[in-house]
């Protein structure tokens, strides 16, 4: 069941596109101002606040839900007819790239670069560089707002990131597409020269084997491999992780590779390859230098903690 408590915005933190980060009644809160309608001190609001009850991590902060004061009567975007979230507390329309525009008949080689944690887009992006054109497809797996990433705001300020898609229950992209499958080939038609494709922030995870949000990453490998394209995994692996099933090779990894063949896996030279995963060594000297400036986080660790991570991820962008 939902968990919803009613009160009043108490303060508005910061405003960036499509979120807003608030107070109500002092307890920290964010905003989807394209989903909900705009926030202002004193509106009286609904906020879902069951993960931070539940005490989730990075996922611990309540939500807005709805806003009483200026979020009642709001219209359906012009022109939108395909339900998010369809018949949900939830639902609402939105344009998907499918309604109005051809989609290619295949990838004709372009690379998806596919990541099983959102912290990775970063040094993949950065492995990829400058001058190119990429596009971000996001997929279910973790966080559904695509304006929830800072980290694709930074990504797209230093021209890493063309444009943003929202695939199937993720919302609130440039581009909004039905199926991994129709966001590739629309990346495709606008002559872009790679995709990543990723969860949200956070994770859904349960410790298991598959019981994870990391698995949309064999889901879009394999729809890469089936149109065309080449399908290119940013190995998870960590020096740091306290957990076994993460520390090296994480077991995310063996996973995807049991649900999808034919793929690439780079690994960054200078650092010892595993002995039972086939890795394709990759250059990646300078990844720091090309990284500085991004904000590289994985559960609390940055590139000092565990340069395994990151440089695993930037090879895979090199490799692209």
């Amino acid at each position: 069941m939902l968990t919803l408590r009613r009160g009043h915005i108490s303060a508005v933190l910061s405003r960036v596109d499509g979120l807003a980060r608030v107070e109500v009644d002092g307890i920290p809160c964010v905003a989807f101002p394209r989903l909900t309608g705009p926030v202002a001190v004193g509106d009286d609001v609904l906020v879902n606040v069951q993960a931070r009850q539940l005490e989730l991590g990075s996922g611990g902060f309540d939500v807005l839900y709805a806003n009483m004061t200026r979020g009642v009567g709001l219209q359906p975007a012009e022109g939108a007819h395909v339900m998010k979230l369809p018949y949900t507390p939830l639902q609402a329309a939105a344009r998907h790239a499918e309604e109005g525009g051809e989609l290619a008949e295949t990838l004709g080689g372009m690379p998806v670069v596919c990541c099983s944690l959102h912290s990775q887009v970063a040094p993949v992006c950065a492995g990829i560089g400058t001058g190119r054109r990429v596009v971000y497809v996001q997929v279910p797996g973790g966080a559904l707002p695509v304006t929830l990433s800072d980290t694709l705001r930074d990504l797209r300020a230093r021209g890493l990131i063309e444009t943003t898609v929202a695939v199937d229950a993720c919302v609130d992209g440039d581009v909004q597409c039905v199926s991994i499958a129709s966001a590739l080939l629309w990346s495709a038609a606008a002559g872009v020269d790679a995709v990543v494709c990723a969860i949200g922030p956070g994770i859904v995870g349960t410790g298991s084997s598959f019981g994870h949000g990391g698995v949309a990453a064999a889901m879009a490998a394999h729809v890469a491999h089936a149109l065309d394209g080449k399908p290119i995994l940013a190995v998870r692996a960590s020096e740091a992780d306290g957990r076994a099933r993460h520390l090296g090779v994480s077991h995310h990894v063996r996973d995807i590779l049991r649900l999808a063949d034919r793929v690439t896996l780079p690994w960054p030279r200078g650092f010892d390859p595993p002995a039972d995963v086939d890795v394709e060594l990759v250059d990646v000297e300078g990844w720091q230098a090309a990284c500085a400036g991004l904000t590289l986080s994985h559960m609390g660790r940055d590139p000092d903690d565990d340069a395994l991570f990151f440089a695993a991820a930037f090879a895979a962008g090199r490799a692209a």
